[in-house]
């Protein structure tokens, strides 16, 4: 059984979901996970947790993300991508007033945080509905804007009436929809061309996997050469080893006594910390606790 993460490259034509379902069968495991879904159309880095990697599921769709956009001008469709229903086009008037001065501060205004109407084709629910299940039904229903946060923008190259940039993003965020708002600024509309997730926080695109490249390695018995130990995504918390006594704390999901951590006297208030037995064995990630003298779990991975 494996027990990490592996930085998977999704392809066009697969759901998250088909993934997870085809990783299954290639590595004959069940307890396996996805951290954060991309629409069909879209390629790129898709981590995949497998075995007690699963517990880091929530907490890698929570890093930012990195897109690589084809964002086209003077189209509006109702899934606000190229796969959609046209529902309206821009005429050869309104195209001609798109500069390329206008159409990079269109872009740029978006930079820092705003408030994002989610799009209708999305898997949030309402009322216990995927929106998108009541679209594909004919239904608009009423959505509340929520914050984002784009932290970086790119403008990598511009041949209008496309442009193609680069966007460091916060979770929630729709690419779709950053392309459709920022067709709506310049008044010609927008539709996301193309897509490419080039990195999940640590997980880049250079590294990522085919699912043929990863049923290779499964021949070659080498899975676990890639697959990435949990306590890698840590790697900036301290690695504590605990002693013989402290190993069975461990083993119980237990507060640990500072008297059994070794380095107790140089630990501050709710530091992170790594914690392993004295074979190498890593546990789980600990706080410590500064006035009780002790480290509390955070997350164990048994």
């Amino acid at each position: 059984m494996y027990n990490g993460i592996l930085n998977v490259y999704k392809e066009a034509g697969f759901t998250s979901h088909d993934v997870v379902a085809k990783l299954r069968g290639i590595c004959r495991q069940k307890k396996i996970g996805h951290t954060g879904t991309l629409d069909p159309d879209a390629v790129g880095v898709l981590p995949v947790c497998f075995g007690s990697g699963t517990k880091l599921c929530d907490l890698l769709t929570d890093w930012d993300k990195e897109y690589i956009a084809t964002l086209r001008l003077g189209v509006s469709t109702d899934t606000q991508d190229l796969s959609g229903q046209v529902l309206w086009k821009a005429d050869r008037e309104a195209l001609s007033a798109v500069t390329e001065e206008r159409v990079r501060e269109s872009i740029l205004h978006f930079l820092g945080g705003y408030e994002q109407t989610p799009p209708m084709y999305s898997a949030l629910k309402v009322n216990g509905k995927r929106l998108y299940e009541l679209a594909r039904a004919g239904r608009e229903v009423e959505r509340r804007p929520r914050r984002v946060e784009i932290s970086e923008l790119e403008i990598l190259e511009t041949a209008l009436p496309e442009v193609r940039f680069r966007v460091v993003c916060s979770k929630g965020t729709y690419i779709r929809t950053l392309c459709h708002d920022i067709g709506e600024r310049l008044g010609c509309g927008g539709a996301m061309a193309s897509l490419t997730r080039s990195r999940v926080g640590m997980f880049g695109l250079d590294q990522a996997l085919r699912l043929s490249e990863i049923e290779r390695l499964r021949d070659k018995n080498k899975i676990s050469d890639v697959i990435i130990p949990p306590d890698a995504v840590f790697a900036s918390a301290r690695a504590v080893t605990v002693t013989a006594e402290g190993k069975r704390f461990l083993e119980n999901g237990n507060r640990l006594p500072a008297k059994l951590l070794p380095e107790a006297g140089s630990l501050k208030e709710e530091e992170r910390l790594r914690m392993y037995d004295e074979a190498g064995r890593f546990y789980g990630i600990y706080r410590y606790d500064e006035e009780r003298k002790e480290a509390k779990p955070e997350k164990m991975f048994l």
